[in-house]
């Protein structure tokens, strides 16, 4: 098989994907690669405590390799410090690198020309599949996640720390993508098919946080061009605490 690293995200694409890639028998996934906050120890943009994606990690069964930043990073140090780890890749026999992205032109041409300038291909198992589509897939299949960060101006609070399921794809709006891959918000999946048992975890408090962001700040690589323009954000995050 094709040997490969999973860019793990801790929410229920890369979940899917992860499981897609498994089941395919394609490609052998040899370690899980997650980026952290070095500051808050916390998965960057989930805002997801470092411990609760070691139990992802461990309950899964895959190695997970973890790319720490500060975080002000800005753009040159983050694009100097994933050059660096794809280069490590490489030079440990790695040719693929597998994503749970699903339509965001830009963000895939991204990765690509980073992936290209070392000589490894990118694998998106979930792209241009229609994404209603695939999170009642991703229910079917028995996976089970919760929201831990939305986005202020699209979601409420109640969005935030609330069960992926049926009803919640029926009170989205209709601005929302059903998988919020505009960056609507974000998940913790915590029990599926891929898992041996789930992540235990307690529910902790509610924060509103906003934020500035300028031209080199080192999300802007995660975002679509519209989110882009859109500086001042603000986000609803549910803190998760391990049991």
């Amino acid at each position: 098989m094709k040997k490969a690293y999973f860019n793990w995200s801790s929410g229920k694409d890369s979940a899917l994907a992860l499981y897609k890639t498994l089941q395919q028998k394609e490609y052998e996934i040899g370690t899980l690669l997650t980026n952290i906050n070095q500051e808050y120890s916390r998965v960057s943009m989930h805002g997801l405590h470092e411990n609760l994606l070691d139990a992802q990690a461990e309950n899964i069964g895959l190695p997970l390799q973890k790319l720490y930043f500060p975080a002000d990073v800005t753009m040159e140090l983050y694009n100097q410090k994933m050059h660096e780890e794809l280069t490590k890749f490489k030079q440990k026999g790695y040719d693929y690198s597998v994503f749970g992205d699903i339509f965001l032109e830009d963000l895939k041409a991204y990765r690509d020309t980073k992936l290209a300038e070392v000589n490894l291909q990118g694998v998106y198992p979930l792209w241009k599949q229609d994404t209603r589509a695939l999170l009642k897939e991703f229910l079917a299949l028995g996976f089970k996640a919760i929201t831990v960060c939305v986005n202020a101006k699209l979601l409420g609070e109640e969005f935030v720390g609330r069960i992926i399921d049926e009803q919640f794809i029926n009170d989205l709006p209709d601005t929302v993508d059903v998988c919020g891959e505009n960056g609507e918000f974000h998940t913790f999946v915590f029990d599926g098919p891929i898992f041996s048992k789930p992540v235990e975890f307690e529910i902790g408090e509610k924060v509103l946080r906003s934020y500035t962001l300028h031209d080199d700040d080192s999300d802007n690589c995660h975002q679509s061009k519209e989110e882009q323009k859109n500086y001042d954000t603000s986000f609803w995050y549910c803190d998760l605490l391990p049991k």
